[in-house]
C-alpha cells in the first residue's frame, strides 16, 4: 500500500469519504457488540483521535498496543485475552469491507453453540489468504495459511467469531515458518481436536483491501450500495453546472458554473470545483480544490489541489497533494497512486 500508508494509518484511508475502520465498527455494533478493543502499532496516536471512545456509536472502545513486534494476527487476539475474558467475541480485520449485515453469522454462532464460525469468499488469488480444505464429501477438514498450491478457490475472510476456547488453542500452536502465530493454525487446531467449527460462504459482498486497486473497488461497492437518501446536497451549486445522479456535496462546498458531476459521487466539505468533470465512483475529501481536470473512479484525500487540464482515472491521491498545469493543450489520461504532500507538474 505504500506510499499511501507511509503517512496515514491504512485503516483511516477514506472510502466514500469515511475512514475505512468506521465500516467495521458499524458492522459489529449492528450485530450487537457493545465493547470493542482495537489493536494498535506502538506509538500510534492518530487512530485514537479519529475513532474516539466509541460514544458516536453508543459503545465503549478500548485500545491496546501490539507488544513484542509483529508475531501474527493470532498473537494480536491473544494479547486481548484479559480484556475478552470468558465471553464470545468477533475478531474483525478492519481493512475488510462487508456490504451486508454480519448479524446472521452471530445468530448462527449462538444458535448452534459453535466454538468458531468462519466466513469464506471465492477469490481469484486464494494463495494470498488462509484457504479452507474440504474432503471428498465437502466437509471442512483444515485451513492452510497462504498455500503455494491452494486446495480450493475460497479465502477465509477477515471476520471470525470465537468463544474463549481460542485462548486454549493459542497455547497449543507454534509459530509458522515465517515466524508468526497464524490464525489459520488456530482453525486447524480446532478442526483436528474436536471443536465445533462452522462456516458460511459470503460470495458477492466482501472485499479485502490489500492492494490499491482493492481500495478503488471497495469505494465503488460502498457507493453503489448506499441509498439515494444518503446523497444530500449541503453545498452551493451555481447555475451553469450539472449534477446528475446520486451526488453528495458537503457543507461549505461550491460547485461553479461549467462543472459537471456524474454520480454516484461524493464531494466533502469546503471543496471548490471549477470547470471540472467528476465522473462516477469518485470520492473527493474535504478541503479539495479541483479546476479543469476530469476525474473518474478515484479517491481524492483531504486538501488536494488539482489545477490542470488532465484526465485522472482509477487513482488514489494523498493528502495535501498538488497537481498543476504544465503545457498540455488536450486532456490526457493518467493513473496515479500518490502519497501525501506530493507535488506534480504536468
Amino acid at each position: 500500500m505504500r506510499p499511501i500508508t507511509t503517512t496515514i494509518n491504512k485503516h483511516l484511508i477514506p472510502l466514500a469519504n469515511k475512514p475505512m475502520i468506521f465500516y467495521a465498527i458499524e458492522k459489529v455494533v449492528e450485530a450487537g457488540v457493545t465493547e470493542i478493543a482495537i489493536n494498535l502499532n506502538p506509538g500510534e496516536t492518530e487512530l485514537q483521535k479519529v475513532v474516539g471512545d466509541g460514544s458516536r456509536w453508543g459503545v465503549k472502545i478500548h485500545y491496546y498496543e501490539q507488544t513484542g513486534g509483529p508475531q501474527g494476527i493470532a498473537h494480536v487476539v491473544n494479547l486481548a485475552k484479559d480484556w475478552a475474558g470468558d465471553e464470545p467475541f468477533i475478531f474483525y480485520l478492519s481493512d475488510n469491507i462487508v456490504l451486508s449485515s454480519i448479524k446472521p453469522l452471530v445468530d448462527r454462532f449462538e444458535k448452534e453453540k459453535l466454538d468458531c464460525l468462519l466466513a469464506f469468499a471465492q477469490v481469484p488469488d486464494p494463495e494470498r489468504f488462509g484457504v479452507p480444505q474440504f474432503d471428498s464429501a465437502g466437509k471442512l477438514i483444515d485451513v492452510l495459511e497462504k498455500p503455494a498450491d491452494p486446495p480450493s478457490d475460497y479465502a477465509v475472510t477477515g471476520i471470525y467469531i470465537y468463544n474463549s476456547k481460542f485462548f486454549d488453542a493459542f497455547g497449543q500452536i507454534e509459530k509458522s515458518a515465517r515466524g508468526e502465530y497464524e490464525i489459520s493454525s488456530i482453525h486447524s487446531y480446532f478442526l483436528k481436536n474436536g471443536q465445533s467449527v462452522g462456516y458460511e460462504k459470503i460470495d458477492g459482498w466482501w472485499k479485502d483491501t490489500g492492494k490499491p486497486d482493492d481500495l478503488l473497488i471497495a469505494n465503488q461497492m460502498i457507493m453503489d450500495k448506499m441509498s439515494a437518501e444518503e446523497f444530500k446536497n449541503e453545498g452551493e451549486i451555481e447555475t451553469g453546472s450539472r449534477v446528475l445522479g446520486k451526488v453528495k456535496i458537503g457543507k461549505g462546498s461550491k460547485i461553479s458554473a461549467g462543472t459537471q458531476i456524474f454520480g454516484p459521487a461524493m464531494i466533502g466539505e469546503n471543496c471548490t470545483l471549477e470547470a471540472c468533470r467528476i465522473g462516477p465512483h469518485t470520492a473527493v475529501s474535504s478541503g479539495a480544490e479541483i479546476r479543469s481536470a476530469e476525474i473518474e473512479r478515484s479517491i481524492i484525500f483531504e486538501n488536494v489541489d488539482i489545477d490542470s487540464k488532465i484526465k485522472i482515472v482509477d487513482s488514489i491521491i494523498g493528502r495535501n497533494t498538488s497537481i498543476v498545469s504544465g503545457h498540455l493543450d488536450k486532456p490526457q489520461t493518467h493513473k496515479m497512486i500518490l502519497g501525501d504532500n506530493t507535488f506534480i507538474e504536468m
